[in-house]
């Protein structure tokens, strides 16, 4: 007759061999809380249906400081015009994975931009003002939001953000579908207001000062 203690080990042994089956057939979840954000991240790319920015575009400045101001300049208008494009062609009602990839471009952007100085500014900027990417309007104007503080630390007028489709042609025709402010005026053609250097008082090409008029 088994002894009592050999019950007792017998049991545990069963007990052992069939939390090592039941492991095997299904693998421990691999669900886990996000220290940072406290979002939670579950197995089977749960995680791919949540807003995530991807760690790699969150650090440091990784650029040198630009020294060269020509340099600088003509950057700051090209990366403006990039930049208010984008959001204005962003679409209006964006998935999860459209709304991470813009969120991800700017913080990324904050790192990579050729003027290391610039980029400091950019990221302080990103800290205060999170980006907005829960549609395009949303998008557009907040980042005309950031322009204008720039505008302001260089004590430049701020710009009126409901022409920023005017300013920065989006390629979407006025009246259709796509466009993302129909119906608005227009600034004068080929111009670019948000350009710091820009005089509102003169014609961009030949200097003249402008007399103020309708479209």
């Amino acid at each position: 007759m088994i002894s009592r203690f050999a019950r007792s080990f017998l049991a545990i042994v069963l007990a052992l061999f069939l939390v090592a089956t039941l492991a095997v057939l299904h693998p421990p979840s691999r669900a886990y809380i996000e220290p940072l954000t406290g979002d939670f991240f579950g197995e089977g790319g749960v995680e791919q249906d949540l807003q995530h920015v991807p760690p790699s575009s969150h650090g440091g400045v990784i650029m040198a400081k630009l020294g060269n101001e020509t340099a600088k300049a003509e950057l700051g208008r090209a990366t403006w015009k990039l930049l208010h494009t984008m959001t204005l062609r962003f679409p209006e009602h964006p998935t999860q994975d459209e709304r991470t990839a813009l969120s991800s471009y700017f913080h990324l952007t904050s790192r990579l931009y050729p003027c290391g100085e610039c980029a400091a500014e950019f990221q302080e900027l990103l800290r205060r003002f999170p980006p907005q990417t829960s549609s395009r309007l949303a998008a557009s104007l907040w980042l005309c939001t950031l322009h204008n503080e720039v505008n302001a630390r260089l004590s430049k007028p701020a710009f009126d953000c409901a022409h920023l489709d005017a300013t920065y042609d989006c390629g979407c025709g006025e009246g259709e579908a796509g466009s993302p402010n129909a119906g608005l005026g227009s600034l004068n053609a080929g111009v670019d207001a948000m350009d710091l250097e820009w005089d509102p008082t003169r014609d961009g090409v030949t200097g003249v000062g402008l007399i103020k008029g309708g479209r």
